[in-house]
């Protein structure tokens, strides 16, 4: 065999890629593994809270009754986990209603006021309008603030018509 054709021979081999392909997949799943281990014993995993897992009605309160300054919304807890009231928030439109575990007065009133500190199964929250000059379709969200973060949830939204 000529050292002409030892060349050819050579360039047509091509056994050598498979190899380094199982090495470098090898290494990946390594790393990848390595991440996943290190980040569970050095506890990086546990610091994701989750949001509560909590059903609720949102209705709304005096709407089409004739007069535009007593309309508002009542939420229900039906069920689920207990929720500290000071993580929740109640938005009607653009305005915050509810926020701190109390009601902002000057815009809004509280008629029913039963979450405590702790909101569970049963508990009522009503609030009305006092001056918040809230019109039209607005849209009523409660939503759960991360008291160790600044991540929200919105745990139930509806829309109503104050205008009716």
């Amino acid at each position: 065999m000529s050292t002409m054709q030892q060349k050819f021979n050579l360039l047509d081999e091509d056994r050598a890629v498979s190899p380094v392909i199982g090495v470098i997949l090898m290494v990946a799943i390594t790393v990848i593994l390595a991440a996943v281990i290190g980040t569970f014993v050095l506890g990086l995993g546990d610091s994701v809270e989750s949001s509560p897992q909590a059903s609720w009605n949102i209705e709304s309160v005096n709407l089409n009754d004739g007069t535009a300054d007593n309309d508002g919304v009542k939420i229900t807890h039906n069920g689920g986990d207990q929720i500290d009231a000071n993580n929740l928030k109640l938005t009607i439109g653009s305005s915050t209603a509810f926020e701190d575990n109390s009601v902002k007065t000057g815009d809004w009133s509280e008629d029913t006021n039963d979450w405590g500190t702790q909101t569970s199964a049963g508990n009522t929250l009503e609030v009305t309008e006092a001056g918040a000059g809230i019109s039209g379709d607005t849209t009523v969200r409660l939503i759960w603030e991360d008291p160790n973060s600044d991540d929200t949830q919105i745990l139930r939204q509806a829309s109503f018509n104050f205008d009716s």
